[in-house]
């Protein structure tokens, strides 16, 4: 496991850390440089920007108000937000669509995240939900709803809007009431609009600007769609959790399970079930998450009972347009993640899997211009 990780900064990246769960038998381990300004090092217990990650925690709460009969997954998105998702759209897409990125929506990130000087600006802005919608509504679809997955970071806009309708609540608000305090995740937390990471943490490194440290930044611009920060341990307890059993009826989290292929033609790199996607690995079928936010990405991959886990962060992004794929940091990174998914297994270290789909990062605008 340390060889591995520390293959990770070596290919180019600053820092990595990690958190790797084996039954009761749980490892932590950093590498690299978590400041590039002072050269102070990456620590296992940091609290990092988990970007997409969010959509987990908050499909989660979505689905808890299924199982208490508040709403179903088929209610049609306008029932709940008739202003947000006027007309035949609103009546056509439902809270599954929004869920598993069928609804055929736009992804309002690809008009914020356009050149390196919105990068900058973005983090400086106070956005709300509502304008948030305005921008992805007012895109062209992807699809028709229901057609196909198409990731667009609108939908989880739209289901935070959703639990916030349905329980009257601010949505960072029941999934900390409902999830972080039960589960005791003293290291995850909704920021809001405050721009800084509170606690230990890593710089975050957006290789188009260099040094720049980017860990300062507003996250109005990402809310339920991004918005988290967390460490790695809490997010390998919060997937223990989901996975065990713990959060949902076995029905509802038998939906969630429920997948839309990621490629029609290639059902067998994975699919996105709700808030949750399946990947393919040596050892057999993954679940789980991955984020990517300016300078900041991770990605959490577990066993389908949860028993054997992988949480892992990088503090940089965006390396990807330097290089042609797949990047020597993906090629390492991708190894530590199996070596940690696979309990180090012989498929794991001598075979070369085909690269691991990870929507969310994979979403991430380019801001090169």
């Amino acid at each position: 496991m340390r060889r591995s990780l520390a293959a990770v900064p070596a290919a180019g990246a600053p820092g990595v850390f990690a958190a790797v769960r084996d039954g009761r038998s749980e490892w932590t381990g950093a590498a690299g440089i978590a400041d590039l300004s002072n050269a102070r090092p990456t620590r296992p217990e940091m609290r990092h920007r988990v970007g997409s990650i969010t959509k987990t925690f908050v499909a989660t709460v979505l689905l808890q108000l299924v199982d208490e009969g508040r709403l179903g997954l088929d209610d049609p998105v306008g029932r709940w937000l008739p202003d947000a998702l006027p007309g035949e759209l609103g009546q056509r897409v439902t809270v599954r669509m929004l869920l598993n990125h069928t609804s055929g929506i736009g992804n309002y990130t690809n008009v914020l995240l356009t050149s390196l000087a919105t990068v900058i600006e973005v983090g400086n802005t106070v956005y709300t939900p509502a304008e948030l919608v305005a921008i992805g509504a007012g895109m062209p679809r992807t699809g028709e709803p229901g057609e196909a997955h198409s990731y667009s970071n609108t939908n989880y806009i739209l289901a935070g809007l959703i639990v916030q309708r349905v329980t009257g609540n601010d949505p960072a608000a029941e999934v900390t009431r409902r999830i972080i305090r039960p589960l005791r995740l003293t290291g995850t937390y909704f920021p809001g609009a405050q721009p800084i990471i509170r606690g230990p943490h890593a710089g975050a490194y957006f290789a188009p600007l260099g040094v720049r440290d980017f860990s300062r930044y507003g996250m109005t611009w990402a809310w339920m769609a991004g918005e988290l920060i967390s460490t790695m341990p809490d997010l390998n307890a919060f997937f223990r959790a989901l996975l065990g059993g713990r959060l949902l009826s076995p029905a509802t989290l038998a939906q969630m399970k429920t997948t839309v292929p990621f490629v029609p033609e290639q059902p067998e790199i994975g699919g996105y079930g709700l808030g949750i996607y399946q990947a393919a690995s040596p050892c057999g079928t993954l679940w789980g998450h991955d984020g990517g936010v300016v300078g900041q990405l991770t990605v959490s991959l577990h066993s389908a009972d949860g028993a054997r886990q992988v949480s892992t962060a990088l503090n940089y992004s965006h390396y990807q347009l330097f290089s042609g794929e797949p990047h020597p940091i993906d090629v390492a990174w991708q190894n530590f993640l199996f070596t940690g998914a696979c309990a180090a297994s012989a498929s794991a270290s001598r075979s070369t899997p085909a690269p691991l789909r990870l929507p969310a990062i994979s979403a991430l605008a380019p801001a090169t211009r």
